[in-house]
């Protein structure tokens, strides 16, 4: 009975992946508020929230308290991730909602706290400046000690897994899940797959860059469709000199290879410069020599072709 409570327990434990995941759901929807409330006034004078910027985030934050914090007792990021809040206060150990104090309490520490970090040198800027000296000082210092207080409090949160801001460690208030988690069974079939494919992959860039296309394709080309060799050399360039042997098109400057097939001169240079041991696409003949066409064919014949 013992060892069941213990794995309900663990079970039920949020991880602190999870609440810091909730933090950050939290920010990305009051960004997303504020830049969908703003694009309302894009049509506007220029500068028109500025003056009352922070009043605007508070109401909007309040809206968002009441219907999140006031009334279920999670955050929207904490709802996503099937977390609430539970006082920790209450000696009962079933799930206890939050109080009216507390939710009262976590408004003002959150929503007033943005609000007077925002005004509080507004606030004294009109005063004598003896005292707005003196009140900035000590805003500095009230902002000073709050930082060290929240650094402190992730520590602790980091090491024991509860209250991941100092407001919740205040107020007495802890992440718990909605329901109960059940612990989850992982299979590594898919994750095994990904690792293959993705091995298979890398193998794949390496070995590629080291082949050589054109050389494959006139293996392939010459196996799979052998050629006929005509008797007389110079008939047989006149019929294939009609188009190139790497672009199809009628031949510039037409130069041979070494065997009966004919190129343009700048498919096949810059074929040869580009792989040293470039081969005849058609017959898988390797270059000899670079050399124009014969004199002797007289493109005439060519076109009587």
């Amino acid at each position: 009975m013992a060892s069941r409570d213990e794995n309900m327990k663990r079970t039920n434990r949020v991880l602190r992946i999870s609440q810091l995941d909730a933090l950050e759901l939290n920010k990305a929807l009051e960004q997303l508020v504020w830049s969908q409330f703003t694009q309302c006034f894009h049509g506007f004078k220029p500068g028109l929230l500025a003056r009352f910027e922070p009043e605007v985030k508070a109401f909007l934050w309040l809206f968002l308290w009441r219907f999140t914090i006031y009334s279920k007792n999670a955050t929207v990021g904490q709802s996503v991730l099937n977390i609430q809040y539970k006082n920790d206060f209450s000696p009962n150990l079933r799930y206890q909602p939050l109080s009216k104090n507390q939710k009262l309490w976590y408004a003002v520490c959150t929503i007033g706290g943005k609000w007077l970090e925002e005004r509080c040198y507004d606030l004294f800027r009109n005063r004598h400046v003896a005292s707005f000296r003196k009140a900035k000082q000590c805003m500095n210092l009230v902002v000073g000690l709050l930082k060290l207080g929240r650094l402190i409090n992730f520590l602790i949160f980091l090491q024991r897994g509860k209250f991941a801001t100092l407001t919740e460690r205040l107020l007495g208030i802890r992440s718990v899940f909605c329901r109960p988690q059940n612990v989850r069974e992982v299979g590594f079939e898919y994750m095994n797959r990904e690792l293959l494919w993705h091995s298979f992959a890398e193998f794949l860039i390496f070995l590629l860059p080291l082949v050589s296309i054109q050389k494959l394709k006139a293996k392939l080309s010459s196996w799979c469709i052998p050629l006929t060799r005509a008797p007389s050399g110079d008939s047989t360039l006149a019929t294939s000199g009609r188009q190139c042997s790497l672009c199809g098109e009628w031949p510039t400057m037409p130069h041979t290879i070494g065997c009966e097939h004919v190129f343009c001169y700048y498919c096949v240079k810059s074929s040869f410069l580009f792989d040293v041991s470039f081969a005849c696409p058609k017959c898988g003949t390797e270059v000899h020599s670079l050399q124009p066409l014969k004199s002797g064919i007289e493109m005439t014949e060519v076109n009587a072709l």
